[in-house]
């Protein structure tokens, strides 16, 4: 396996929150979509927010890209996207992950314009200059490019990149992501499961049936949620990589009330045990355990600068919603769910949850 993959997958496993333990493929990535978005206005600033933490969506920190971030572009910035990424192609001590990520933003962006043969000639590039990594360059990529608002555009560009690759999974996963985004979660979840089919390491199938879990908690299959995010915590050792799956799967045990599965507080209890869950999403754990109020959580999530970071105030509201559903009191469930569809943009898990869960009460 190609070294920096295993260490992107290694990352994945670690759960990698805090930016000093980035492995060199990730801090790469940020690097360059940094200096992308000082050239352009586009949504890769939260492309460079998300792979800062890691290429699993399900260990990284909880939502990180304000409400109503990025827009759509003229055509004249558009223009002048192209124009800058042209530029920065050019140069050839460009390394080999670097040249594939811009050829990867540049795909994209030449099909929005409508050049799709010359967004074709930049996927097939990157497979020749990464061959055994661009396929999770572009997964890591294009599901917040498409939250700019032109999600056919990344779907054109990831139906093209499965030709040169039938069937793989991290493209699979990343047009399930698309697709979540404009709740599309039936195809989502047809998606993830030949994902899942086709998975040969660990990491990737956790990483499938975490986001599977999503696609099936947002369509109401309450109890295969949970039972999707159980699966997703097997070899996962640390609590900054289980905490985010511990969580959801509180969140879909609550919705299901499954008879003789227990009580979804007492059963996240058990699981966290003595853990120190004071590191931002921890605050959120506690809420849920009974051991912080509502006004705690939301101080934590408006004044811990890593809770600021990471729009701590979307998931916040989200779990504050889960655990009114829990109480029974729909009213309080339905504000703050209307809350965090508010707070959490549509690339947002959150987001595709609260809006999902509001259309059931």
């Amino acid at each position: 396996m190609d070294r920096r993959k295993q260490s992107a997958r290694q990352s994945a496993d670690a759960g990698g929150w805090p930016l000093c333990q980035i492995d060199p493929m990730q801090r790469a990535i940020v690097k360059v979509i940094g200096a992308f978005t000082a050239l352009a206005m586009t949504s890769a600033e939260a492309v460079a927010q998300r792979n800062a933490t890691d290429w699993d969506p399900s260990a990284r920190a909880f939502d990180q890209r304000p409400a109503g971030s990025g827009g759509s572009g003229t055509s004249a910035t558009r223009n002048n996207t192209l124009d800058a990424l042209d530029k920065i192609l050019s140069s050839s001590k460009l390394s080999a992950l670097d040249r594939s990520l811009y050829l990867g933003i540049r795909a994209y962006q030449l099909s929005r314009l409508g050049r799709e043969a010359d967004s074709r000639k930049d996927i097939d590039e990157m497979g020749k200059v990464l061959p055994s990594g661009w396929q999770m360059v572009l997964s890591s990529t294009l599901p917040e490019l498409a939250g700019d608002g032109d999600r056919a555009a990344a779907l054109r560009t990831l139906d093209h990149a499965l030709l040169n690759k039938p069937g793989d999974p991290w493209l699979a996963i990343a047009q399930a992501q698309v697709y979540m985004q404009i709740a599309d979660f039936q195809r989502a979840l047809g998606l993830l499961d030949g994902a899942l089919a086709g998975v040969t390491a660990e990491a990737d199938r956790r990483t499938a049936l975490f986001l599977r879990g999503h696609a099936n908690f947002d369509l109401g299959r309450y109890a295969k949620a949970a039972g999707d995010f159980e699966a997703s915590l097997d070899g996962r050792t640390t609590l900054k990589a289980r905490l985010s799956p511990l969580l959801w799967r509180y969140a879909a045990q609550v919705r299901a009330h499954t008879p003789g599965k227990g009580d979804a507080r007492a059963t996240l209890g058990r699981e966290l045990g003595k853990e120190d869950l004071g590191e931002w999403p921890g605050p959120i754990a506690k809420f849920l355990l009974g051991k912080l109020s509502a006004g705690e959580l939301e101080v934590a999530a408006e004044t811990g600068e890593a809770a600021k970071r990471a729009n701590g105030k979307c998931p916040s509201a989200f779990f504050m919603g889960i655990d009114a559903l829990r109480r029974g009191d729909r009213q309080r469930a339905r504000e703050q769910l209307q809350l965090a569809q508010a707070r959490c943009p549509t690339v947002s898990e959150f987001n595709w949850a609260a809006a999902s869960e509001l259309k059931r009460l």
